[in-house]
């Protein structure tokens, strides 16, 4: 309960003294760089074989003739958009980019750099976690859109030549019964999923204490506390828009 408490109070703090946004801005297009196109090929990677992987397995379990072969497509679409995509990306980047700025803020509060900050009278929360957060919440969206494009053409690839279902069944299957609103809430969730993943892992990597021991540890925390936060706001998120 402690632990929460300061965590609120730390985004309390991304708010107070803030630097003009013209400092911010350079700040935050690095981030984009690091964060959302340095992350983009182990996407690309996972979403394509998770798309691949599912189209398969759902092929296999259709057993029956009454089920038509399109409802491979329009199960992969369904599971790309409402929970593989968002959701397993963010496992993802919680892994690369949560442990990257634990790490990264860790290593300067045991050197002393944020110490420094605050000396000069800069806010250090603001001045180093907020560019990291809005460059998530910018870039995660993106990086979701990416991942369902390619898990469905995952499904696509495997599915046809295979031989699994025909491409005109696949497509048709895709085109079943779609409602929009899916994809709105992909974009949702993934706006709370790199919101949470971006904000707990700078909260363990500021508040890192010791040496290059403690850094690790910070890193293990962030991420594993990310994926728990991501899995609990899934939950929430389905409970409150279904």
């Amino acid at each position: 309960m402690k632990s929460i408490k300061k965590y609120f109070i730390f985004l309390r703090l991304l708010f107070v003294n803030r630097e003009s946004f013209k400092t911010y801005s350079q700040q935050i297009l690095n981030e984009c760089v690091l964060i959302g196109v340095n992350s983009i090929v182990i996407v690309v990677i996972v979403s394509t074989f998770i798309g691949a992987v599912t189209a398969i397995q759902t092929a296999y379990n259709l057993v029956t003739p009454l089920i038509p072969d399109a409802t491979i497509g329009l199960i992969v679409r369904d599971m790309t958009i409402l929970e593989l995509a968002p959701t397993i990306t963010a496992i993802v980047f919680a892994g690369k980019v949560g442990s990257s700025i634990a790490g990264e803020l860790g290593t300067m509060k045991t050197t002393e750099q944020i110490d420094a900050l605050e000396v000069m009278g800069v806010n250090a929360v603001s001045y180093l976690v907020l560019p990291k957060i809005v460059a998530t919440l910018l870039m995660y969206p993106l990086l979701v859109i990416i991942a369902g494009s390619l898990s469905i053409y995952g499904g696509f690839l495997a599915g046809t030549l295979l031989g699994l279902v025909s491409p005109e069944d696949y497509v048709y299957g895709l085109r079943m019964d779609f409602k929009p609103f899916t994809v709105c809430f992909a974009i949702y969730k993934s706006l709370a999923f790199g919101f949470l993943i971006s904000s707990i892992s700078s909260y363990h990597g500021f508040y890192t204490s010791g040496g290059a021991l403690e850094v690790g540890r910070a890193s293990t925390t962030a991420v594993t506390k990310s994926c728990i936060a991501v899995l609990a706001a899934d939950y929430l998120l389905v409970q409150l828009f279904f």
